[in-house]
């Protein structure tokens, strides 16, 4: 396939396609290998704000467009998703009286649940930037949003004396537009006029191809289930596999030209976007952390520091039973989305993948980093794929 590279990643020797060993950071002593790479676009940046399962999810369906033959996609618009997906959010926490959460997170399944109720446009049509700024920064937008909603439900009362008014979500709307701009019901784009479901139809995707897959003792193995997540406010589900099968799922797909949309507990010591990498050392003492995770981690998190950032380390041993122990204790909480685009092997003998994250591209790999098998084995919440690339004997246990 024709790689196709529209940012300064195409210049990084990190991730030069001629490269055959890669590292991590200036002066690492960390060498990968490449076993399988695939095409993306651009890194952006989510700025501050809580949108990463947009710019990700996105970021892996544009990956899509590109293996099914568009070798150049349209960047899809975050900010369309993040406006309709509020939209559910708005009505579905009236639904519930105010009883579910509200607020700027997502899940994967958020973009075939626009695409289905609204289609989708792309990033030239609408940026979402009406405010003023050149980055995104939602934490106003957020908290009007919130003040809104809670200000309408606190108006009701539960014998019906004061009912909820026909305008309630032009006024939600309203905000929506003041700082993101107007819904685009009709665009241009390329000299063609669009809707948003027609745009949608351009893309070629047929949502009903993709599925979650996660890995919990407390689910029902191989059967459908809810990850009981705040963010999971649309309700999607995931089919539970094991831990092995979840490993070989993210592993095959990349061999057979896949990507994989990746959400994940990133707020560890061992995951330091900064020095390009994610690793559960054996030993964490050794890593020095300084000052702490923002809200989102725009800034990339606390700064950590340690020689196991440039020289491999032996790694904790992962067991479902420790994953399951660090997911009921809370140790494992759902943080962050992001896009795997590799496989590689570090010269110990350790698979790491290759993962295109939404916070700009300020270190070495140009935004992208390594994470161990290890680390994707402890922290993964779940795995959004395309049906065809998961294992036969594994599609055949989930019935697909």
């Amino acid at each position: 396939m024709k790689r196709i590279f529209l940012s300064a990643i195409a210049l990084s020797l990190a991730l030069s396609v001629n490269a055959q060993k890669t590292t991590n950071a200036e002066g690492s002593n960390y060498e990968f290998s490449e076993i399988a790479r695939h095409d993306a676009t651009p890194v952006l940046s989510q700025g501050y704000t809580g949108t990463c399962w947009s710019f990700s999810a996105l970021s892996f369906f544009e990956s899509e467009m590109i293996r099914k033959g568009n070798e150049n996609p349209p960047v899809l618009s975050q900010m369309y998703v993040v406006r309709k997906a509020y939209e559910g959010k708005a009505e579905k926490y009236v639904r519930m009286d105010g009883k579910i959460n509200f607020a700027q997170g997502g899940a994967f399944h958020d973009i075939p649940w626009v695409f289905r109720n609204h289609g989708i446009v792309p990033l030239k049509a609408y940026n979402g930037l009406n405010y003023g700024l050149d980055k995104h920064n939602h934490q106003e937008l957020y908290k009007g949003l919130n003040g809104y909603m809670s200000g309408i439900m606190s108006y009701v009362d539960s014998k019906g004396n004061r009912p909820l008014s026909a305008s309630w979500k032009d006024g939600f709307s309203g905000i929506l537009d003041a700082y993101l701009g107007p819904d685009p019901t009709s665009f241009t784009f390329n000299g063609k006029k669009y809707t948003p479901k027609s745009f949608a139809k351009e893309t070629e995707l047929d949502m009903d191809d993709y599925v979650s897959l996660t890995s919990f003792s407390h689910f029902d193995d191989y059967e459908e289930c809810m990850l009981a997540i705040q963010d999971n406010w649309a309700w999607g589900t995931s089919y539970n596999v094991s831990l092995e099968d979840l490993q070989n799922a993210a592993e095959h797909a990349l061999k057979e030209g896949y990507t994989v949309a990746w959400g994940a507990d990133v707020s560890e010591k061992g995951f330091n976007f900064r020095k390009g990498l994610a690793i559960v050392p054996k030993d964490e003492s050794t890593i020095d952390v300084k000052g702490k995770d923002n809200n989102n981690f725009s800034d990339a998190g606390a700064d950590k520091s340690s020689n196991a950032f440039y020289t491999p380390v032996e790694e904790q041993e992962i067991t479902a039973q420790l994953r399951q122990e660090q997911y009921d204790n809370k140790t494992t909480t759902d943080d962050h989305g992001m896009h795997i685009t590799g496989l590689y092997k570090e010269k110990n003998g350790t698979k790491y993948f290759l993962v295109k994250n939404s916070w700009g591209t300020g270190n070495y790999p140009e935004g992208y980093l390594y994470v161990s098998e290890n680390y994707f084995k402890l922290k993964t919440i779940n795995i959004y794929l395309h049906k065809d690339a998961i294992p036969a004997d594994l599609k055949k246990k989930l019935g697909l």
